[in-house]
């Protein structure tokens, strides 16, 4: 089961009890087990405080007897009050993104070999990635990227459900951040990958039907895991979610054997 789905899925369950006009600014959840894509899940909220402005829900979701995921969502009434964001560190350019994209993929014999390409063609989030040869190539890289982001066939969504879809969004093409300075990529033989926790700071009603950049990289590994953190843009430049994540990135095979000589040289 994709991460980003149980994130959505909870996020909207939690939304869900919301009589209040409040929204999602903040989520933390933990994924603990692997869940089954094919499986149905149950979704289980409950309450831990609601005020005038604000309410907390933590949600757990099970499959079977199995307790597989755990979230704690807050809402917030809207307010006024003090505004500053961080600029986008790359150029708010799309059609320059697909443009470059087509490009890589015509000239270059590493999209021929990647399964990944194939597959993100076929997923409900479209991706087009700034620097296709990070998303898709092997080679080791600087740990900062961004790729383009938006629903493949719009949805005119509310803003509980337009929360979900970035939250889903979010866990793609995420964890990789990490691992770019390595040289490896998920999939790969030699690592062991996968979400450990998430996060998620809605800032503004993101319209996943139109494009969002995000922006992502990795400020730290070590003991088999990775920090991911990220920020979601809108194409005039308006901040409206930041994102973190710590990944499993445990080496395996070849990678592994690597790492132990270069620690006993």
């Amino acid at each position: 089961m994709f991460g980003g789905q149980a994130l959505a899925q909870a996020l909207l369950a939690a939304s869900d009890q919301e009589t209040g006009g409040r929204l999602a600014h903040s989520l933390h959840a933990y994924f603990l087990k692997a869940g089954s894509a094919v499986d149905p899940v149950d979704y289980s909220v409950s309450q831990l405080s609601e005020g005038r402005s604000f309410a907390t829900r933590r949600v757990e979701a099970s499959q079977g007897e199995t307790l597989i995921f755990s979230m704690i969502a807050s809402f917030h009434a809207p307010e006024i009050g003090f505004e500053h964001t961080t600029p986008s560190p790359f150029p708010l350019d799309i059609d320059a993104a697909l443009q470059s994209l087509e490009a890589w993929v015509e000239h270059n014999v590493q999209a021929s070999e990647s399964p990944i390409l194939d597959r993100l063609r076929h997923r409900p989030i479209e991706i087009v990635p700034l620097d296709p040869g990070s998303l898709f190539g092997t080679r080791a890289r600087e740990p900062i990227t961004a790729s383009w982001m938006r629903l493949r066939d719009p949805a005119k969504a509310d803003p509980a459900m337009q929360r979900a879809l970035l939250a889903y969004a979010s866990d793609m093409m995420f964890l990789r951040n990490a691992l770019l300075p390595h040289g490896v990529r998920p999939g790969s033989r030699e690592v062991q990958a996968a979400s450990l926790d998430h996060a998620i700071w809605f800032h503004e009603t993101p319209d996943f039907d139109q494009w969002h950049l995000f922006v992502t990289s990795s400020p730290w590994a070590g003991g088999a895991r990775g920090l991911n953190r990220g920020h979601f843009y809108r194409e005039d430049g308006t901040m409206v979610a930041s994102v973190a994540q710590e990944s499993l990135m445990r080496p395996k095979g070849d990678a592994l054997e690597r790492i132990e000589s270069q620690k006993n040289a």
